[in-house]
């Protein structure tokens, strides 16, 4: 069965799923700014839209197009900026 997540007041919507890859969810955000943790490491694909994304560490933003994919270390947190409705997936690892 699926899991619906709603954050920031209903403007990042994402459904749990367990794909082929192990647990992910497929998500929408809308414009906007947005801090997220994580427990253990996520790999992100930018499926539609464009993300501005700050990952640990990093002194800036990165942008990642349509198609891109990035990783985000586990127990950490990262910062987007979405600037177009943006769609994702992301596996959990």
């Amino acid at each position: 069965m699926f899991t619906t997540n709603t954050y920031f007041d209903g403007k990042v919507v994402s459904i749990a799923f367990e794909s082929e890859e192990g647990p992910a969810t497929a998500g929408v955000m809308a414009v906007g700014e947005y801090a997220f943790g994580t427990a253990g490491r996520e790999i992100m694909k930018v499926t539609s839209g464009r993300l501005m994304v700050r990952l640990p560490g990093a002194e800036g933003y990165t942008a990642y197009e349509a198609g891109a994919v990035f990783e985000v270390p586990g127990d950490s947190r990262f910062e987007v900026q979405v600037p177009v409705e943006t769609a994702y997936l992301c596996w959990y690892k």
